[in-house]
């Protein structure tokens, strides 16, 4: 899936480790997929009260060199991979976000948007505070500033429970790296261990990466305290805990955000994306010569739809894994150059055929449009569009940068007009019910997950925020 929806963020921490700022950035490097926009990286020297920090616009390996990783010193960091979905593309908008606050030095990385978070700027702004950035976790240091709170962390709790919306976030302190995740559960973030060192990461890829054992998730509504007890292991303590009324889990980790080889939401994303393919083939059937996945997002759908059909699945597309952000473009246009450039059929496997195309999903449709013309340029007889989820018909809020609704081309056309758009034989999706179905681990997926950009059904909107702070509790073992 090529410019249709864009990655979100991603965020990786480690407390206790020689090598902390190396660690963060194959960290990163696993959670690249998330970002590509910017990246940065914060540590800190045990018993000192300065934050180092780097960071820069485009990719980790090419931001981060060894030169630079040595200006990061420390047993403690956090660090961040961007994409814009709130706040413009530009360095001061670049994570970790460094400040000096009254309550100490402090550094956030955060994975999420805030609903509230334009009402929260203008509050702010009304009361005399001054933003360097566009993006909506400079509200959060904000709000933990002006806390009356005595402690960084009772403030850190009073700010999270006027925050609504998605945040899993790591605080970078002296002492501390702190991590929290909003009550309803919308990003993931996952605990692990290596040697005496915690770890946090937005997915357990990058747990793999530098071989980290997982611990746990953060549970929605958490707020932790990873800190290091005398010459001790590195230990947890959970600061406190909101309930939430429901779980909202993003459903677009499994249909494309997070890397197959991750463990999200306790599910392995792979074996999920396979039984999306398994359920399509049960709803929507076809008769055909051969599977075709578009590459890379469609490729596990598709070899649960050729298992459950039994028609034989090939790589009939090949992707340019090498294309960068930026190329330059002929004036004089090349037919589909914009999708050939990335993707090109093998003309073998295509030509003759009847294909059933799987892709996980279709927004504006003018990619699965050029794609099914390049197909059948290359000899495909028939060319059957299926898609790994339902049809896309409204924006998240929540930390995916969807197009507005009026762009959406499922918000106001019914599946038969967008066939008749992408010039498919023919165009069918899962079932809202049969994705749910997917996810299933013992407890009722409906009440699990957040499904707004298919259903409508929005769990947390900017005119139903009218819940009090929350009381600070008691810290408990974690």
């Amino acid at each position: 899936m090529f410019d249709k929806f864009k990655d979100e963020c991603g965020v990786f921490g480690i407390l206790n480790h020689p090598d902390a700022a190396n660690l963060v950035y194959l960290g990163l490097y696993a959670l690249q997929h998330r970002g590509q926009e910017s990246a940065g990286i914060a540590s800190v020297v045990p018993g000192t009260s300065t934050i180092y920090s780097e960071k820069d616009m485009g990719y980790v390996a090419d931001i981060f060199s060894q030169e630079r990783i040595k200006r990061l010193p420390g047993d403690t960091a956090v660090g961040h991979v961007r994409y814009s979905t709130a706040g413009g593309s530009m360095l001061c908008n670049a994570q970790p976000l460094v400040a000096s606050t009254n309550k100490g030095p402090v550094a956030i990385a955060h994975n999420g948007n805030l609903v509230n978070g334009p009402d929260l700027r203008a509050q702010l702004e009304a009361e005399g505070a001054i933003f360097n950035t566009m993006s909506d976790t400079e509200a959060i240091v904000h709000l933990i500033a002006r806390s009356k709170e005595p402690s960084l962390e009772r403030a850190l709790v009073q700010t999270l429970a006027q925050c609504r919306g998605a945040y899993s976030i790591a605080l970078l302190t002296p002492r501390r790296i702190y991590v929290a995740r909003d009550p309803y559960g919308f990003r993931p973030l996952v605990l692990g261990r290596l040697d005496g060192a915690i770890v946090v990461s937005s997915e357990t890829c990058a747990f793999d990466l530098i071989g980290a054992d997982l611990i746990r998730e953060v549970r929605p509504g958490e707020v932790i305290a990873i800190e290091q007890q005398g010459d001790t292991a590195a230990t947890m303590r959970v600061v406190h805990h909101s309930e939430g009324r429901r779980e909202a889990r993003c459903i677009f980790e499994h249909v494309y955000f997070a890397r197959p080889d991750s463990i999200v939401f306790g599910n392995n994303v792979a074996e999920v994306r396979r039984r999306f393919g398994v359920q399509l083939a049960k709803e929507q059937p076809v008769e055909a010569d051969v599977v075709i996945p578009v590459p890379d997002s469609g490729v596990f759908a598709a070899t649960g739809y050729a298992q459950e059909s039994g028609i034989p699945f090939q790589f009939g597309l090949v992707r340019n894994h090498y294309v960068g952000r930026t190329f330059i473009e002929p004036k004089q246009s090349i037919r589909h150059f914009g999708v050939k450039v990335k993707l090109n059929p093998v003309r073998d496997l295509v030509a003759g055929k009847r294909i059933v195309l799987i892709d996980d999903s279709i927004v504006r449709g003018t990619t699965s449009k050029k794609i099914v013309r390049m197909l059948k340029d290359f000899g495909a007889k028939e060319v059957h569009m299926r898609i790994s989820s339902p049809p896309t018909t409204g924006p998240c809020f929540y930390g995916i940068d969807t197009p507005e609704r009026r762009e959406l081309i499922a918000s106001d056309h019914s599946v038969e007009e967008i066939r008749e758009y992408i010039e498919a034989d023919s165009l069918g999706y899962l079932s809202e019910e049969g994705m749910l179905e997917a996810v299933r681990n013992g407890d009722d997926p409906s009440r699990l997950y957040c499904t707004a950009c298919f259903s409508g059904r929005y769990p947390v909107l900017r005119d139903t925020i009218d819940r009090e702070p929350a009381a600070v509790s008691e810290p408990t073992k974690a």
